[in-house]
């Protein structure tokens, strides 16, 4: 497949970043992901040609020079675009699809257009709390990924066992790790706006108050540090490292889905001792200078980016009712949920008066 992506103009084309792939000679493919890939088999050799000839993301009417060129029956070149047509493949689209995200949400939509999706991410606020290996991979997911401020909450030195791959460097260490942060995001996403985090929260949800809020933390999602957010109804994402595994989720909405105390109150009657034990955990995690594992960090990192991503994006995420949780040395992730705890009380706590939507089990 040669040629660049589709440039700017209108009228029907190839939807962007789809490739074109040679099976034999009289049956071409288009596309790789199961959702729309199509094969065209039955053509006669000399469209097999002219569509392996075509660049990326070709408008009709060079798709119709190309078969032409080949000498294809007219007959023949119009049963081909119909099927493209039909198939969602040829379709009116318009403007530059250059970047990775572009490209890929171009395919996800249906009518191959990414703003909708990709443009209002540049107007999110996302506060990241903890700029350790993790939470510094999930900033700087995020800055690729088009949001559009990141606050950064962390005032611990950079130590030599935060820096690791597409992260701190040596040349950070002894540095701020926020205002270090900054930089790393810049270098990742130019665009990208950085600020320290903002206070003086007041009683309700404060005009300045971010779309969003991570907060990683070891051992223990500490209560004291949730409860403010929850009390604002401002959505907040927990992300735990533990000796060996990582707890990412749930994506607590205030008022729509079990909060971190009602975990906690999950957890205590499967484990009379662990309000005593998470206490501990979270009082000796808050500053920790523990280390974080390569595959633990970037498996969370990852994670976490798709899940936040999908929540500004309006889509279901995966922790809106619960965890994923990544053990070492497998690293694969598995599911666990838990519904709204009917002794919480945190949908009282909501200020925006929102009814709890009872979360299904995961």
């Amino acid at each position: 497949m040669r040629g660049d992506d589709a440039r700017q103009g209108t009228g029907p084309r190839l939807r962007p970043g789809v490739e074109v792939l040679w099976c034999d000679t009289t049956t071409v493919q288009l596309g790789t992901d199961d959702r729309w890939a199509v094969r065209l088999s039955d053509l006669s050799p000399a469209s097999a040609r002219a569509l392996m000839s075509v660049p990326r993301g070709a408008d009709a009417p060079s798709l119709r020079r190309a078969l032409r060129a080949e000498g294809v029956d007219p007959l023949e070149i119009e049963a081909v675009l119909a099927h493209l047509a039909a198939s969602r493949l040829l379709l009116e689209t318009t403007g530059v699809r250059s970047s990775p995200e572009e490209l890929t949400w171009s395919l996800l939509t249906e009518d191959a257009d990414p703003r909708p999706v990709l443009a209002p991410r540049a107007r999110q606020v996302v506060r990241v709390c903890g700029l350790g290996r993790t939470g510094l991979g999930i900033a700087a997911g995020l800055a690729a990924g088009g949001v559009g401020t990141l606050e950064l909450d962390d005032d611990l030195l950079v130590g030599p066992h935060d820096t690791g791959a597409g992260g701190f460097t040596a040349r950070d260490v002894g540095a701020v790790r926020s205002t270090a942060a900054a930089r790393v995001l810049h270098d990742v996403a130019p665009t990208v706006r950085t600020a320290p985090h903002r206070g003086g929260r007041r009683n309700g949800r404060s005009p300045a108050a971010p779309d969003l809020v991570v907060l990683v933390e070891h051992g223990a999602a500490d209560p004291v540090r949730h409860r403010p957010w929850l009390r604002e109804s401002v959505d907040h994402l927990s992300v735990v490292l533990r000796e060996a595994s990582v707890l990412v989720g749930p994506l607590v909405r205030p008022g729509h889905g079990p909060c971190l105390h009602c975990v906690d109150l999950h957890r205590a009657e499967q484990d009379p001792y662990w309000p005593t034990v998470a206490a501990q955990l979270a009082l000796g995690g808050t500053r920790s200078r523990r280390g974080e594992e390569t595959v633990l960090a970037l498996t969370a990192a990852a994670l976490a980016t798709g899940q936040v991503l999908a929540h500004l994006d309006g889509l279901a995420a995966t922790t809106h009712t619960g965890a994923l949780e990544v053990r070492l040395p497998e690293a694969v992730p598995r599911s666990m949920g838990w519904p709204v705890h009917p002794d919480c009380g945190c949908t009282g706590l909501v200020t925006d008066g929102s009814a709890a939507e009872p979360a299904a089990r995961v």
